[in-house]
């Protein structure tokens, strides 16, 4: 969020991506050329979208965008925020994802083989909010789930097919394939300006054996001395 990127908008310690609504939308910020400042210039990464973006739009910028920032910037932990707002029938939000689609993007930043701390975020149709996490915890645990909904005492919520998934609208995707390549090279070039993330030098302690060693040589020391 604007809030996160702002935080760290003028360190290269930490990368920020945001994949986002942008244009006559709370909070206005994110446009392309949004890249940080100072020793942060390039390490803040925005993708700014239109309306109705839908499974396979959001992959085809997705996962080259973050695997293009796992090759340059390599990091040593992901911290990733699975706002559900992005989702098709959200009350505020105006994409129109699929929980699967949503949830590949978590499974592809899992493959990257990085400690990966999860997170919830935005999402305003409650009984789909928890549709996500739900299927999304058990794309983090590897785990297959049934689409039909066991029964609980929100059970009505969920009619009237009461199932995990639900069908996307079909609501217009204003992302042109050839406006998102642009702003996906323009990302790219952006990235191509970035250094590895600097390293903290920690000094290395010494292995157990070798102080043992030292432990010992000292109390032979010391029984030659009282041998003298």
């Amino acid at each position: 969020g604007d809030g996160v990127e702002e935080a760290f908008y003028t360190t290269d310690r930490v990368l920020t991506v945001s994949f986002h609504k942008f244009g006559e939308y709370f909070p206005g910020t994110g446009d392309v050329k949004d890249v940080g400042a100072n020793a942060g210039k390039y390490y803040s990464v925005n993708f700014p979208l239109k309306d109705g973006i839908d499974d396979a739009s959001y992959a085809s910028i997705f996962k080259p965008v973050i695997g293009q920032i796992m090759q340059m910037y390599q990091p040593g932990a992901i911290v990733l925020q699975c706002g559900a707002d992005s989702l098709c029938g959200d009350r505020l939000g105006c994409f129109n994802l699929t929980i699967r689609g949503h949830a590949e993007c978590v499974r592809f930043v899992l493959q990257q083989k990085v400690p990966t701390l999860i997170l919830g975020g935005g999402g305003y149709t409650i009984r789909n909010v928890s549709r996500c996490w739900t299927y999304e915890s058990a794309v983090v645990l590897n785990e297959e789930i049934s689409d039909d909904l066991p029964y609980n005492d929100y059970y009505e919520y969920y009619g009237p097919d009461y199932k995990l998934h639900y069908a996307p609208s079909g609501m217009e995707n204003l992302n042109i394939p050839e406006n998102l390549e642009k702003i996906k090279s323009k990302v790219f070039e952006h990235l191509r300006q970035l250094q590895p993330a600097p390293n903290v030098t920690m000094p290395a302690a010494p292995p157990p054996a070798a102080a043992d060693e030292e432990d010992e040589d000292e109390d032979e020391d010391e029984d030659e001395d009282e041998d003298e």
